[in-house]
This record gives structure tokens, C-alpha cells and sequence, in this order.
């Protein structure tokens, strides 16, 4: 068994904000200057297989969540990983959004 800190080369708490639904795909670059777990989790990153959410990640390495929250902020530090952007337009209008909490709460 291997603590958790050793892993993620002492870091406690991920750089960045990377929640467990956040999906991230690999960037290009050269991999060898990664440690054994960051190496882990790009080789689950293959041509044409687009993005991971970090709990699928998590769950492919049995790995505790919170070490891969970390590992994976390292990565997008490093620019090994990115987490694709919405765009605007696909975001739905405002009137929309409240129109349909307003018809889930009379459901209930």
C-alpha cells in the first residue's frame, strides 16, 4: 500500500479546481518526464477516444478520488491534460432554465 502523498509527490490538494464530473482529454506532448502514476493515467488517454471524467479515471486505476483530482491538476499544469471549454451558444437561456425548475417544483 502506498500513502496517497507519496503518489502525488506530497501535494495535499489539487492546483486547480478539478471536481470528479470534470472531464479532461490529453494534450500532445512528450510523457516520459512523468512520474509512475501521471504515466498511469495518460496511458488511459488513446487516439480518438475523447475525454475521461476524473471519477472514470479514478475507477480505472482504483485510485481514492482525491489522489486523482491531484494527479490530473498536476497534468493540466504541466499542459499534459486540458478540460474542454463549452462554448457560450450551448449553454440554454435563463427563461428557459427557470421555466423548468418552476414545472419540477409544481411536480412535487
Amino acid at each position: 500500500m502506498i500513502r496517497p502523498y507519496v503518489r502525488t509527490g506530497g501535494q495535499i490538494r489539487p492546483g486547480r479546481a478539478v471536481r470528479l464530473e470534470s472531464v479532461v482529454i490529453a494534450a500532445t506532448g512528450p510523457t516520459t518526464d512523468l512520474g509512475p502514476d501521471t504515466r498511469r493515467v495518460m496511458s488511459l488517454f488513446s487516439p480518438g477516444r475523447g475525454g475521461l471524467a476524473v471519477a472514470d479515471i479514478a475507477a480505472a486505476l482504483q485510485l481514492p478520488p482525491s489522489t486523482v483530482r491531484i494527479l490530473v491538476s498536476s497534468l493540466m499544469d504541466s499542459g499534459h491534460l486540458a478540460s474542454p471549454a463549452a462554448a457560450d451558444s450551448d449553454q440554454p437561456e435563463t427563461d428557459l432554465l427557470q421555466k423548468v425548475l418552476d414545472g419540477l417544483r409544481e411536480l412535487v
